[in-house]
């Protein structure tokens, strides 16, 4: 089962104060950063999205968002429309670039826990990673809309969810402010 890792990260981060994925957090930059942590859960091959800000990302297939002032929704149309032309992908984890908290042990367990759709919790309340088996793309990219991206398709499909808990060695928080320092 080759699982791949997909980072949205086109973003322009209005409320941030500009694009958070070169942002540097505790000496790292949160797509290298993100980029670290879905690599070491197995994740492999790792693409990233990008758009308002664009650059290298080591480790990483670096998508363009064009339409990235849409929303997030552009972004996991871009990532999922590339990962079907790309031969032996069975599923894929979909991640933010703002997770500081996220560890490779909390994405390690979504990426082992078989299902078409497997939900980060925390504290039971879904989160970030969601991992979908390449059977949900072509119905996730018709859907994926505005910053709702996948929280249509997700709604629209509870009998398919898996939700595995994670809150133990993670936290599911974004970073939506810079932090004071």
């Amino acid at each position: 089962m080759t699982t791949a890792g997909l980072i949205l990260a086109a973003g322009e981060g209005k409320r941030f104060g500009g694009p958070k994925a070169p942002y540097v957090h505790n000496g790292e930059r949160l797509v290298d950063r993100a980029v670290s942590v879905l690599t070491a859960a197995g994740c492999n091959p790792i693409f990233v999205v990008l758009g308002a800000w664009v650059g290298e990302v080591p480790g990483a297939t670096v998508l363009e968002n064009d339409q990235w002032p849409t929303g997030m929704g552009s972004s996991l149309q871009v990532g999922l429309s590339h990962l079907n032309s790309e031969p032996g992908i069975d599923e894929v984890v979909v991640s933010l670039v703002d997770l500081p908290g996220l560890t490779s042990v909390a994405v390690s367990r979504i990426v082992e826990t078989p299902g078409d759709i497997v939900v980060a919790a925390y504290d039971a309340k879904r989160g970030h990673p969601v991992k979908f088996a390449s059977a949900t793309w072509p119905e996730l990219i018709k859907t994926a809309t505005g910053d709702q991206g996948a929280r249509s398709y997700i709604a629209e499909h509870p009998d398919q969810i898996v939700l595995v808990e994670v809150g133990d060695v993670a936290t599911g928080e974004d970073m939506d402010v810079r932090p004071n320092t």
